[in-house]
C-alpha cells in the first residue's frame, strides 16, 4: 500500500509539472486558449523538494494549503472533444462534450457564510483550516482557478415538462477540475452560479442566495439520509445584484449572487447523451458511453458487445432504487427533465424540490409546474419516461437482439420499483420477514394519513417512537402530535389492530429493538420548506446563524438535537408557511 500512495502522489508531481513545460497534442491546445481566459490563477509553490511529501506517505494527513493540492481536468479532455470555439458567447455548439468556459469573478467582496468540514476532510482532502484562506475564497467563488484546471462547461439537452428543449447545458456552472482522494475516489468539482458559458441562453450565469443555499442545506441533508447525491462543499455570498422574477408574475426584485461549490462522481446525465443522438454525433455517443462505462461502471465489460445493454440494465435498476429512497423521505425533485436526472442515478441539480409535509400523493413544490407533471406520486412514472428517452438514445447504436432485451429491461422497471418502495416502507414500520397483508398494512396507513392530512415524516418517526402499550391505549398523546391527527381518522383502531397483530409475527423481535430499528430509517429532521425559508429570511440580512443550525443538526437527521427542538424543527409546521411553494427562478 505504500508504494501504491507514493506512485499516486508522484503521478500528480509529473501531472503540474507536464502543465508547465507543454506537451505536443490536443491537451496543450485546450490548455493554451485555457491560459487566455479572464480568471487569474493561484500560484503555486515551485520548489518541488518542499512538496507535501508526508502528505503523500502519511494517509490521514490532510492539505492545510491549496499549494499542495491538485485538480485537474485532463481524465476528460484527453478524451472527449473539446469546442474549438474559444470565445464565451452563447452559441449552437457541436459535435463535442465541453467548451472551456472560465468562470466571471464577482465585482464585490465575497464572504464565506458556509462550510461541510466532511466534504472538504472526507473527500477533497483539505484541512478546514484551509477555508480560512483568501485562496479558498477566492477558488470557490470563481475569482480564481487553481493551478492545473481548465475550467470547462458541458454540453448537454433534454426534455423538460416532456418537451424535448434541443441544448441546453452548463449555463451557470463550471466544471473546474477533477480531485482523486487519498481512497483513490474521482470527484469533479463544479461551481454553480459563477458566470455565463456558452449555454447560458438568456441567463444571466449567476445564481442567487436563496437558492443557494437551499442546494448547499438540501445535498448535505439527503446525503445524511441516506439517498445518493451531489455534495456540497461551500457557500459563498456576494453583494453583486442579481434579479430576478421569482414567481414569474412580472415582479423582477434585487437579490445578491451567490457561488455553491458543489461536487460528485460525475455530472454527466440522461441529456448529455439525447443531444449526440439528436444531432447524429454517433460516433461521438459511443466515445462518450464507453467513457462513462469505463469510468463510472466497472462491472460492465467496456469491450463487450453487449455493454450498452448490460449500462442500460444497471441503469434501470437504480433509477428504480433512487426513485423509492426519495418517496421513502417524501422528497419531491420538482424538475425531473433529462437534462437533470444523472446516469450515475445520484440526485442532481436541487431547484425547486421539496420534502413533503402533510401527506399528499399530489404535493407539487413548483409554482412553475401547472399541470403537476412532477408531483410526488407521480415521480416512479417520470423515471419511466426518462429512461424511455435513455432506451431511445441506446436503441440508435442497438442491433434487433439487443433493442429487444432493452425493451424487456424497461418494462421490469414497475415491478423493480415496486420491490425497492416495498421494503423500504415495509422497514419504516419496522416490519420483519414476510406478511401476506403487509401490502395493504402500508397502503391502509397512507391512506389514513392522506385523508387526515398527517405530517408524513413525523408521523412515521413517532409510530418508531411510541410504544405498542401506548400504541393499544388509543389514547396518543400530544407529545405525539402527528400520530394523533392520524387517530383521528374513524379506522385508526382498525388500522393499529391490525398493526399490532403484524408486529407479532416479527421473529425473535421486542418492542424495544422494534423502535429501535425504525428510528434508524425514520429521520426526526428533513428539510422542511418553511425551515429553509425561515433560514432565507435570515441570510439575506446576513444573519447565517440558522443556515448553519440546520447545517448542524441535518448531518444526523435520526438523532434528536436540543437546538432543534427548540427551534420547533420536530414540531408541526408554522401558520405563516401554509402554501408554501418554490420557484424554478434561481
Amino acid at each position: 500500500m505504500r508504494g501504491i500512495r507514493f506512485q499516486f502522489c508522484h503521478w500528480r508531481l509529473r501531472f503540474a509539472h507536464f502543465l508547465v513545460l507543454g506537451v505536443a497534442g490536443h491537451a496543450v491546445l485546450v490548455l493554451q486558449s485555457a491560459l487566455q481566459g479572464s480568471a487569474n490563477r493561484l500560484r503555486v509553490s515551485r520548489n518541488e523538494s518542499n512538496r507535501d511529501w508526508c502528505y503523500c506517505e502519511k494517509e490521514a494527513t490532510l492539505a492545510r494549503s491549496l499549494d499542495f493540492w491538485t485538480i485537474s481536468s485532463e481524465n476528460l479532455i484527453d478524451v472527449l472533444p473539446v469546442d474549438p470555439v474559444n470565445e464565451n458567447y452563447v452559441r449552437k455548439v457541436k459535435n463535442c462534450i465541453f467548451s472551456v468556459a472560465f468562470p466571471t469573478p464577482f465585482k464585490s467582496k465575497v464572504r464565506l457564510v458556509a462550510v461541510s468540514k466532511e466534504v472538504l476532510e472526507d473527500v477533497l482532502d483539505l484541512s478546514l483550516s484551509v477555508s480560512e484562506t483568501d485562496d479558498f475564497i477566492q477558488l470557490v467563488s470563481g475569482g480564481k482557478i487553481v493551478f492545473g484546471s481548465i475550467p470547462l462547461a458541458h454540453r448537454y439537452g433534454g426534455h423538460q415538462f416532456g418537451i424535448w428543449a434541443d441544448q441546453l447545458g452548463d449555463g451557470r456552472a463550471h466544471l473546474i477540475g477533477i480531485y482523486m482522494n487519498r481512497q483513490g475516489e474521482k470527484w469533479e468539482l463544479q461551481l454553480k452560479g459563477s458566470g455565463r458559458t456558452p449555454y447560458s441562453r438568456n441567463g444571466d450565469g449567476r445564481a442567487v442566495l436563496r437558492s443557494s443555499v437551499r442546494e448547499f442545506l438540501c445535498s448535505e441533508a439527503m446525503h445524511h439520509l441516506g439517498i445518493p447525491t451531489s455534495r456540497a462543499a461551500s457557500l459563498v455570498v456576494s453583494d453583486d445584484e442579481v434579479w430576478r422574477d421569482q414567481f414569474y408574475n412580472g415582479n423582477i426584485t434585487k437579490e445578491r449572487g451567490a457561488v455553491v461549490l458543489r461536487v460528485a462522481k460525475s455530472w454527466f446525465r440522461i441529456g448529455s447523451l439525447e443531444i449526440l443522438a439528436h444531432y447524429g454525433e454517433l460516433d461521438l455517443l459511443r466515445t462518450l458511453l464507453d467513457f462513462i462505462i469505463h469510468e463510472y461502471f466497472p462491472s460492465v465489460n467496456v469491450r463487450g458487445p453487449n455493454r450498452y445493454v448490460d449500462f442500460f440494465s444497471i441503469v434501470v435498476s437504480e433509477v428504480a432504487q433512487l426513485i423509492a429512497l426519495w418517496m421513502s423521505v417524501g422528497f419531491a425533485h420538482g424538475v425531473c427533465n433529462t437534462d437533470n436526472f444523472s446516469l450515475l442515478s445520484i440526485t442532481i441539480d436541487y431547484g425547486p424540490f421539496g420534502f413533503m409535509e402533510a401527506y399528499n400523493p399530489d404535493f407539487v413544490p413548483n409554482t412553475s409546474d401547472n399541470e403537476r407533471r412532477y408531483k410526488i406520486g407521480n415521480q416512479a412514472n417520470i423515471g419511466m419516461f426518462n429512461l424511455n428517452k435513455l432506451l431511445q438514445v441506446l436503441n440508435l447504436l442497438f442491433d434487433p437482439m439487443q433493442k429487444q432485451l432493452a425493451a424487456q429491461m424497461l418494462d421490469g422497471y414497475p415491478a423493480l420499483y415496486y420491490t425497492r418502495f416495498r421494503k423500504l416502507f415495509k422497514a419504516k414500520l419496522g416490519l420483519l420477514g414476510e406478511g401476506e397483508g403487509d401490502d395493504e398494512l402500508i397502503a391502509f396507513l397512507l391512506h389514513l394519513m392522506e385523508k387526515t392530512e398527517a405530517d408524513f415524516t413525523m408521523t412515521f418517526r413517532q409510530l418508531s417512537e411510541i410504544t405498542e402499550s401506548q400504541l393499544q391505549e388509543l389514547n396518543i398523546s400530544q407529545q405525539f402530535w402527528a400520530l394523533k391527527r392520524v387517530s383521528e381518522h374513524e379506522l385508526f383502531p382498525t388500522w393499529v389492530s391490525q398493526y399490532l397483530l403484524r408486529l407479532k409475527s416479527n421473529m425473535n423481535d421486542t418492542d424495544s429493538e422494534r423502535r429501535k430499528r425504525m428510528t434508524t430509517v425514520n429521520p426526526r429532521y428533513v428539510l422542511k420548506n418553511w425551515m429553509a425559508e425561515s433560514a432565507i429570511q435570515k441570510a439575506e440580512r446576513n444573519d447565517f446563524s440558522e443556515v448553519r443550525l440546520l447545517q448542524q443538526v441535518l448531518q444526523r437527521p435520526f438523532q434528536r438535537n436540543p437546538a432543534a427542538e427548540t427551534a420547533g424543527y420536530a414540531s408541526p409546521a408554522p401558520s405563516w408557511s401554509k402554501g408554501l411553494r418554490v420557484s424554478c427562478s434561481s
